[in-house]
């Protein structure tokens, strides 16, 4: 009896998110054209993560841009907090189309129409590691799965449910997101959940801890979704995914010559998971190659694909077996990587090979002075050549090869910690590091300027050329010289150091907007005194503030935040004071569902704020893998935080690479000016 009631429950709850709605305002495809802006339904538990292999997060919403920006319209996504909630939302006219994922059934296209399927995915059941396996259906009997109501996998539950009905069907939090679910499941808190094949996937390739089991249910077309009534919209978006060749219906050939990459409409890029090439930060899709990568694919109005490899010789070897179109990286051509059957373009970055030393390491004058000296570098670098040769002239210098996953950042970061002694490397990487870190220095030039190039497969020549025209249109071009100041030339990539600071002594005032600060510090729940010091953290109190990134205002809020927060022109004082407080509000919501020490909340909300909730999240996994606390930022997590800057972590981490240094510093300093503040001695107590 309690498993026909708790069955009748989740079937309730799975049909109640369709009942009809008697106040929908539908707008059909003319309306949107005269608001000039498309409505894009989507759920906040598909969160953006850090691609490996495959399309970028969201390739519902990347494809929706593309329709958007050829019909010349504005894409406003709008988030809701469970699956359950998109239909009712779409029905209520809060949106114009539903891009997220969403699985074609019958109770469905009863309510809603479908485009043309985008995708086809199987539904498997997924356990944690060391969960007892199943061998077939009948060991369901007396297990317990966990789905989400209002979503397919729930009738997939509830039709395995009605064949073993010693199943027993647990409810998991709408509001719960797939990686959320997977740790449950990892942990053994809850015993089986149901997941489509496309996220499944893409999750292994990160993390272990869980394991594909059975398929759950025959496999399903994935579409979008529009009103029953909005029948312009829904031909326009056919038309587009038609046009486009995104249906399922089209075979994609792995080929790599351009014809057919033009065929396709899609090109597959190859590259690293660092701060220079490509990587996930506040949730935006990072790094100088992945710029590129994406604007070259939009100038060819082809989709584009991000594959990432843990080492150089990995991106090579993607190349000659076709399994990528071009390489990404600041690669020097060389007669051995020609001879392997790689072809390079013209030169889109010159740099000059420049030694790195430690900041106490002030002896070394000339190439003279390298005598017994140990330089560490990656073998498969061009880096190593140069000392090759220069041991020709100076045998007594000492070569060491680096792991081949350790990528140029991580071989500097062990000059700075003395694992190392000495490595050279590009000089503008070397800036970049500079702008970051303070336990290094440049030191002597290591020869020539050199030419970087973008590397496709031997043979190629149609890509080649077609590369060599972008590099030739774009090279130190308006677009090019913003991209490469962005990444490279900026004297500082963050906002998040800043020199310490005197307290303002007029009228005991802690900043000049403490009374937005009080207003909204009161409004959101915050103490004053911390919300001052990390203004000052994020901005040095300057209203017109922008980060590298885009970041803008007291709070360095981004644009797109900012747009979902309903807040405009964060150069405003008040307006950036309230978009960042609301934002931090958002952030600590979040965070207390982790469940951490009720002290520790705010070190991880701020943590989360810089780094972006992901990354943090990804760090109390591995503190966990640790055997560190994962519920205590300091001395804990922290450490973790630290460790998602080697690709020995970051690999197996759902969004990769982060400057693991950076949010740490962040807190750290954060919480030195709040104690600051917070004795402060102020005359106007606010």
């Amino acid at each position: 009896m309690r498993i026909l009631l708790n069955l009748l429950l989740i079937l309730i709850l799975t049909c109640s998110i369709y009942l009809p709605t008697s106040h929908a305002q539908v707008r059909d495809l003319d309306e949107i054209k005269e608001a000039k802006v498309l409505r894009v339904l989507t759920w906040n538990g598909n969160e953006q993560y850090l691609p490996r292999a495959g399309s970028p997060p969201n390739l519902d919403k990347e494809y929706i841009s593309r329709f958007a920006e050829q019909n010349q319209l504005q894409v406003e996504i709008i988030y809701v907090e469970s699956f359950e909630e998109l239909i009712p939302a779409l029905q209520a006219g809060k949106g114009d189309v539903i891009a997220s994922n969403l699985t074609i059934n019958p109770l469905r296209q009863r309510q809603v129409d479908f485009t043309l399927p985008l995708l086809e995915t199987t539904e498997y059941m997924v356990m944690g590691k060391s969960a007892k396996p199943l061998a077939s259906a009948k060991d369901l009997a007396n297990r317990s799965i966990a789905v989400q109501s209002g979503t397919s996998f729930a009738l997939t539950a509830i039709g395995l449910a009605k064949v073993y009905p010693s199943l027993k069907i647990t409810q998991i939090p709408a509001e719960m997101s797939h990686d959320e679910i997977f740790d449950k499941i990892a942990s053994g808190e809850y015993d089986i959940t149901i997941n489509d094949s496309n996220i499944l996937e893409s999750t292994l390739v990160y993390r272990s801890d869980i394991k594909k089991s059975l398929q759950a249910n025959s496999a399903k077309q994935v579409g979008w979704a529009v009103h029953k009534r909005n029948k312009l919209l829904k031909t326009a978006l056919n038309n587009f995914l038609l046009l486009e060749k995104i249906t399922i219906n089209n075979t994609v050939s792995v080929k790599t010559n351009w014809d057919l990459i033009k065929e396709r409409k899609n090109i597959r890029f190859v590259m690293r998971n660092n701060i220079a090439s490509y990587y996930l930060w506040k949730g935006e899709l990072m790094g100088f190659h992945y710029e590129l990568a994406r604007h070259f694919a939009r100038a060819n109005k082809l989709s584009y694909e991000i594959i990432v490899a843990p080492d150089n010789e990995a991106m090579f070897e993607y190349i000659r077996s076709g399994k990528a179109d071009i390489a990404l990286g600041f690669f020097t051509p060389t007669q051995d990587r020609i001879k392997s059957g790689l072809a390079f373009s013209r030169a889109y970055h010159y740099a000059t090979e420049q030694l790195v030393i430690g900041t106490s390491d002030l002896n070394i004058k000339s190439v003279e002075d390298l005598k017994y000296r140990n330089i560490t570098v990656r073998k498969s670098s061009s880096y190593w050549n140069t000392i090759k040769d220069l041991q020709t002239l100076i045998p007594e210098i000492v070569l060491t090869a680096a792991p081949e996953e350790y990528d140029t950042e991580r071989i500097i970061a062990g000059v700075a910690s003395g694992e190392f002694d000495l490595t050279i490397a590009d000089n503008h990487l070397i800036d970049m590091e500079l702008s970051l870190r303070d336990d290094i220095l440049p030191s002597i030039y290591m020869g020539k300027e050199k030419a970087q190039s973008w590397v496709v497969k031997t043979g190629n020549t149609e890509l080649l050329a077609n590369v060599d025209s972008y590099i030739k249109k774009t090279y130190r071009g308006l677009f090019y010289n913003i991209l490469h100041n962005k990444y490279f030339e900026n004297e500082k990539l963050t906002s998040s150091h800043h020199q310490d600071f005197n307290l303002q002594k007029s009228g005991g005032a802690l900043s000049p907007y403490d009374d937005v600060v009080d207003k909204y510090a009161k409004q959101y729940g915050f103490d004053k005194h911390l919300l001052i010091a990390q203004m000052h953290q994020e901005s040095n109190f300057n209203p017109k503030a922008r980060s590298y990134a885009g970041a803008q205002g007291l709070f360095q809020v981004m644009p797109r935040t900012a747009k979902e927060l309903k807040i405009s022109n964060m150069y405003l004082p008040e307006n950036g004071i309230h978009a960042g407080v609301k934002y931090l509000r958002w952030v600590t919501e979040r965070v207390e569902r982790w469940n951490v020490q009720q002290d520790q909340v705010i070190w991880f909300a701020l943590a989360s704020y810089n780094a972006g909730y992901g990354h943090v999240n990804d760090a109390r996994r591995l503190a966990r893998q640790k055997g560190w606390r994962d519920d205590v930022w300091f001395d804990n997590v922290e450490r973790a935080m630290l460790l998602l800057s080697q690709r020995k972590y970051s690999s197996k981490a759902r969004y990769g690479y982060v400057r693991g240094k950076e949010p740490v510093n962040y807190v750290r300093n954060i919480r030195h000016k709040y104690e600051i503040y917070s004795h402060a001695v102020s005359v106007n107590s606010f």
